[in-house]
Parts: C-alpha cells; structure tokens; sequence
C-alpha cells in the first residue's frame, strides 16, 4: 500500500498538503473526503484517523493526522529541497516561529471571516449583520498588519530568499477570505506581490487548481451538506458570533 492523504480540497491545510505534494513530484494516492457529507465521520474514516479530521495521513500500516506534522513527514521521508524547511538554524527558526504562531492569528480570523460571511447565511438564511462583518474583517486587518510587519518584512519571503512551508501555509489560508469576497490583497502592494512569488514558486497552474472549488463557494446551496450536520454547523457558528 502507498502513501495515501485523505483532503477535502475547501480545507486550508489540505490545500497546503495538495499543493506541496504536487509541487514535489510526491506519489500519493488523493482519497477525497468530503466534510460537508460527513465522510470524516464514518467508520472507515475512523481508522484513518480517530480525530475524525481531514488532513490525514496513511502510509502504509502507519498513520497521521495534523497538517503540519503531515508537511514534516513528508519533507523528511521523500528529502524535498532545502528552501522548504531550510537546514539552517536560524531560516528553519523562522518557518517554526510563522507556523507556532498562525494557528490562532490567520488560520482563526481568516476562517471565521470566511465561516461568517459564507456558511453562517448559507445555513440560517439571514445574511451577517454589516456591524459583525466589519468587526471581523477588522479582526483579521490586525493579524494582516502583524504579518506584514513581523514576519514579511521586506523579504520576498517568509526565512529569506525562497519559499518555504511557512509561505504556502499562509497563503492557502489568506485565500479562504478572499474565496468570501474580501479582497484583502487589493490594497497591499507587498501582499500582493508576495502572493504573486509563492504561486510562481509552486507553479500557477497548480495553485488555481488547488483552490478551483473554493473559488465557486458561494454556489453552495445548503443541500450539499448532510442534514446531521446542518444543525450541528449552525449551533457552531452561532456561538461563534
């Protein structure tokens, strides 16, 4: 049995794995698991990974989950290029300190701009208040502002010279607002830019593949979802807001 990785392609993280796999020239075996269904939630997926969370990992009898712990294992067992988590210290320090610290900065508010704006009123039918979409869209321009003083600079990118995994991880996750409608490279020439960098590095074509579903978004309709789970998403995002 070979390397197989379990994604749902409207996922950040299964994103990054799908495109960094790609990239590489990594044989695996794409096993599709559709989360609005509810696929992560059967038994078959179960053994996979108990967390019953995509991404995961099987290669052969041995399996993982969590996306970054996917994106090491994967550089150290097929030795992919150096520039993508750099064997010098303190460039590997940087790819570490970016991913240490966007689990609750991008990733959070960047998906719960997105989970607000698009699954909420996709869900209830009530479109977000304008006063909850601008306290959010606030929230992230915070955590933008962090990165682009933190951890860009003025570097083409996040260690240095050359892409590493910590541009990809940010990327993927700064297109789930922009899947929502919220441009936020339009008024950052250095974001943009940036953006424009990470993509060639990984290939263009690659990249709009990746994020092809996530692009047409808004033509979800609420029976794409399985009804267990309606209730269950709805219960979420209201606490959530």
């Amino acid at each position: 049995m070979g390397l197989e990785l379990y994604l749902d392609l409207l996922s950040q993280p299964c994103r990054a794995l799908y495109i960094f796999a790609r990239s590489n020239k990594i044989p695996f075996e794409f096993k599709r698991v559709q989360l609005a269904k509810g696929q992560h939630k059967t038994e078959e997926f179960r053994k996979v990974n108990v967390l019953m969370k995509v991404p995961a990992l099987r290669d052969g009898s041995f399996t993982l989950a969590e996306s970054i712990a996917i994106l090491l294992y994967l550089v150290q067992k097929f030795k992919t290029p150096d520039h993508w988590y750099p064997s010098d210290l303190q460039k590997r320090a940087r790819v570490d300190e970016y991913l240490s610290w966007q689990h609750v900065n991008i990733r959070a508010k960047g998906s719960k701009l997105f989970l607000s704006k698009v699954l909420l009123p996709l869900i209830t039918g009530q479109p977000l208040p304008p006063e909850k979409l601008e306290f959010l869209t606030e929230e992230l321009n915070v955590v933008l502002k962090q990165f682009e003083e933190k951890f860009l600079q003025d570097k083409p990118f996040i260690a240095g010279s050359e892409v590493s995994l910590a541009d990809l991880v940010a990327l993927v996750e700064l297109m789930q607002p922009v899947c929502a409608g919220y441009n936020l490279f339009e008024e950052r020439p250095k974001l943009a830019e940036w953006r424009r960098r990470v993509e060639e590095a990984v290939g263009k074509k690659l990249f709009q593949e990746a994020h092809e579903e996530i692009m047409n978004v808004k033509n979800l309709t609420a029976d794409h979802f399985a009804p267990e789970l309606i209730e269950n998403f709805k219960q979420q995002l209201l606490k959530q807001n």
